[in-house]
């Protein structure tokens, strides 16, 4: 899917001297309101930004929003990783 907007040319000028990929945060904002209202998951977050569950996490802790996790899931957590460590 493709979403465009346009903003007013001053806005424009001011934020495009920074050198970043505006299209990559325009998206990322838009994903990140997504998972915040419930509509996507964290992997689907994770998969639409193209990053890992962790790097995720760390994009969304730059956005302010804070991982609510069930007790099933952090349960889950932590058997998986009981099964990657060292024995």
């Amino acid at each position: 899917m493709n979403i465009s907007f346009e903003i007013p040319h001053e806005i424009e000028q001011r934020i495009q001297t920074d050198g970043n990929d505006l299209n990559r945060e325009a998206k990322e904002a838009f994903l990140i309101e997504q998972y915040r209202q419930d509509k996507i998951s964290h992997g689907q977050l994770a998969d639409a930004l193209g990053l890992d569950a962790y790097e995720t996490d760390g994009v969304l802790k730059k956005h302010g929003v804070t991982l609510e996790i069930t007790a099933e899931e952090l349960r889950e957590e932590a058997l998986s990783l009981r099964d990657v460590r060292p024995k």
